[in-house]
């Protein structure tokens, strides 16, 4: 893996925590531990946001399949 994979795989890890911290933040004003708790799920962009920094982080940046 050369050192610009390395520092692009590194930033799909960086946003994911980000989203991370951003969703939980989320959560505690919302005062729910989960999503699926909260009224605004369907309509909701934090967790939009989120789910599309997981899917980078696992498949890093490549269309289709995942690395694990």
């Amino acid at each position: 893996m050369s050192e610009n994979s390395s520092q692009e795989v590194d930033g799909f890890k960086q946003k994911l925590e980000e989203q991370l911290k951003i969703l939980q933040e989320c959560q505690e004003s919302q005062n729910v531990d989960s999503c699926l708790k909260c009224d605004k799920i369907l309509e909701c962009s934090i967790r939009q946001e989120y789910v599309k920094a997981v899917y980078l982080s696992m498949n890093k940046g490549n269309t289709g399949g995942f690395e694990f």
